[in-house]
C-alpha cells in the first residue's frame, strides 16, 4: 500500500499517466473524429473581429469573478486586507495553473500567491483555501439560472438532460451544507491533529464567513453571475464569428456543456473531449459536426488566451516560475501552502 501511495504521488508516474491518456484520446479523436479537411476549411470565412470581442468579454469575465473572490477574502480575513491588485494577480496565476496543471491545482496556486503578501500568522492559508471553496460555491447561482434558461429554450440532447439535473442537485446539496457549516466557528490554527476529511472540512468552513453577511454574499454572487454572463456573450460572439446563425440559447447550452466536460480534467484542457461535447448539441441547430468541432477549438483557444496569457503576465509580476506552480500542485494533499514557495522572494507590489 505504501508503494502504491508513493507511486500515486510521484510526479513522473502522474506525468506518464496523463501522457498515456492524452495520447489515447488523441488517437481516438484522430481516427474516429470529424473530417479534418472540413474542420480546416471551417476557418476560411471566420470573422476575426468577433474573436477579438470574445477575448475582451472573457477578460471582463475574469475581472468580475476576481471581484467576487476579493469580497469573499475580505469577509474571511482580519485587517489589513490585501488590495484588489494582489487578489487579481493571485486569481490570474490560479487560472494559469488550472490551464497547465492537472487536477485544478491552480486553485491552490492562487492561495499560495496571495498568502505570500499577507502578514497574518498561522491559519491564514487555511482560511484562504476556504475562500476558494466559498467562491466556487457562488457558481451555483449563475449555473442554476443557466440550466433553467437552457431547459426552457434550448434543444438539449437526451444524454445531457440527466447530466444537467445531477449537476444541479449536487450544487444545491453543496450550497446547503456550506450555509449550515458557515454558522459554526472553529479554530483553523489547531487542525494538525484532525483526520484528513475533518481537516479539509475545517479549511472550507473558515473561508465561508461571507455567507454569514447577506449584503457581502449578494455582492459576491452578483459579480460571479456577471462573470458568467460575460462568458455567455463570449460564446455567442464566437458563434457569430463562424456565422452559425444560432440563437443565444444554443450558446448557453454550449457554455454549460463546456463546463460539464471540464469538471474532471482527464488531461490538460480535455482537448478533443470538449470539442466533441460542443459539436454534438450544435448539430441539432443544423451546424455541421466539422464546423462545430472547429468552433470548439477556437472557443477553447479564446478561453485559454486569457487564462494563459494574463496568467503569464502576473506570474512574471510575482517573480514566480513554472517550477513554483508544480511545487504547489505536489503539496495539494497536505494543503501546506505556507511553505510552498518559501524559497521565492516576495513581490514588492
Amino acid at each position: 500500500m505504501t508503494r502504491l501511495r508513493a507511486a500515486a504521488f510521484n510526479p513522473w508516474v502522474r506525468a506518464a499517466v496523463v501522457t498515456a491518456l492524452f495520447c489515447s484520446a488523441f488517437a481516438a479523436i484522430w481516427w474516429r473524429g470529424p473530417a479534418w479537411r472540413d474542420v480546416y476549411h471551417a476557418f476560411d470565412f471566420v470573422s476575426w473581429r468577433w474573436i477579438v470581442i470574445a477575448i475582451l468579454l472573457n477578460l471582463a469575465s475574469v475581472l468580475t469573478r476576481a471581484f467576487s473572490w476579493n469580497i469573499t477574502v475580505r469577509q474571511a480575513l482580519p485587517l489589513p486586507h490585501p488590495p484588489f491588485g494582489q487578489v487579481f494577480s493571485a486569481f490570474c496565476v490560479g487560472l494559469l495553473g488550472n490551464a497547465v496543471l492537472p487536477a485544478r491545482a491552480g486553485e491552490l496556486a492562487r492561495v499560495a500567491v496571495l498568502r505570500r503578501h499577507l502578514p497574518h500568522g498561522p491559519g491564514t492559508s487555511v482560511i484562504l483555501v476556504g475562500t476558494v471553496f466559498a467562491h466556487r460555491l457562488f457558481d451555483i447561482f449563475p449555473v442554476a439560472l443557466l440550466v433553467v434558461y437552457v431547459l426552457f429554450t434550448a434543444k438539449i440532447p437526451h444524454w445531457a438532460v440527466s447530466g444537467l439535473v445531477v449537476l444541479g442537485l449536487i450544487g444545491i446539496a453543496l450550497l446547503a451544507a456550506a450555509v449550515l457549516s458557515a454558522r459554526r466557528t472553529g479554530n483553523p490554527t489547531h487542525i494538525d491533529s484532525l483526520g484528513t476529511v475533518r481537516r479539509l472540512w475545517t479549511m472550507a468552513r473558515e473561508g465561508l464567513a461571507v455567507l454569514r453577511t447577506l449584503p457581502a454574499a449578494l455582492a459576491a454572487i452578483l459579480f460571479q453571475t456577471a462573470g458568467w454572463g460575460c462568458q455567455l456573450l463570449a460564446v455567442w460572439a464566437v458563434t457569430k464569428a463562424f456565422s452559425m446563425g444560432v440563437p443565444l440559447p444554443a450558446a448557453a447550452l454550449v457554455l454549460l456543456l463546456m463546463n460539464v466536460a471540464t469538471v474532471f480534467p482527464l488531461w490538460p484542457g480535455n482537448i478533443g473531449l470538449l470539442q466533441a461535447a460542443v459539436a454534438f448539441p450544435l448539430a441539432r441547430y443544423g451546424v455541421p459536426y466539422s464546423t462545430g468541432f472547429a468552433f470548439g477549438l477556437v472557443l477553447q483557444a479564446v478561453e485559454m488566451s486569457i487564462g494563459v496569457g494574463v496568467g503569464l503576465v502576473f506570474l512574471a509580476r510575482e517573480g514566480l516560475s513554472f517550477a513554483s506552480l508544480r511545487k504547489m500542485e505536489e503539496t495539494t494533499e497536505e494543503a501546506s501552502v505556507e511553505n510552498v514557495i518559501e524559497s521565492e522572494p516576495a513581490s514588492t507590489t
